[in-house]
């Protein structure tokens, strides 16, 4: 996969070819007709609420295929130019981990109150044993 040139409508219809979802029900989950979503595959870029449904429905995170463009080819920032220190944003602050703190304290009090066991977290959530076990142990300590 070359991330430099994305095109969305492609790789829609790739990962569609792989799953063989039936166009019908393509239809219902995006509410669109049949001709709709075969101008969507011929589309280089589309709109954020319709692109999280897509990855809904093909169980694939078409997102991460930019953050991969952003690693791979942004500039990197000079040094002491828009230090994150001095600009204060509201919006969240993304680390290299995906789990934010208030997914992890989600997940370790579906634990403790006894509503899921950490097997059925890590089926259910994917999270993977170890990742597991290193939260109870970071973040178990500081409470």
């Amino acid at each position: 996969m070359i991330y430099k040139y994305i095109h969305i409508g492609e790789l829609i219809k790739q990962r569609n070819e792989e799953m063989e979802i039936p166009i019908n029900r393509m239809c219902a989950f995006l509410n669109c007709s049949e001709m709709e979503i075969r101008e969507m595959y011929k589309s280089a870029s589309m709109d954020t609420q319709l692109l999280l449904r897509w990855s809904k429905l093909l169980e694939y995170d078409f997102f991460r295929v930019y953050t991969q463009h952003l690693i791979l080819y942004a500039v990197p920032a000079k040094t002491g130019y828009n230090k994150p220190s001095a600009i204060k944003s509201g919006l969240p602050e993304f680390r290299k981990n995906i789990y934010t703190r208030e997914v992890i304290d989600f997940i370790m009090e579906l634990i403790d109150t006894h509503q899921k066991t950490r097997q059925q977290v890590m089926e259910e959530y994917r999270i993977p044993k170890t990742t597991l076990y290193k939260w109870y142990a970071k973040y178990k300590q500081r409470d």
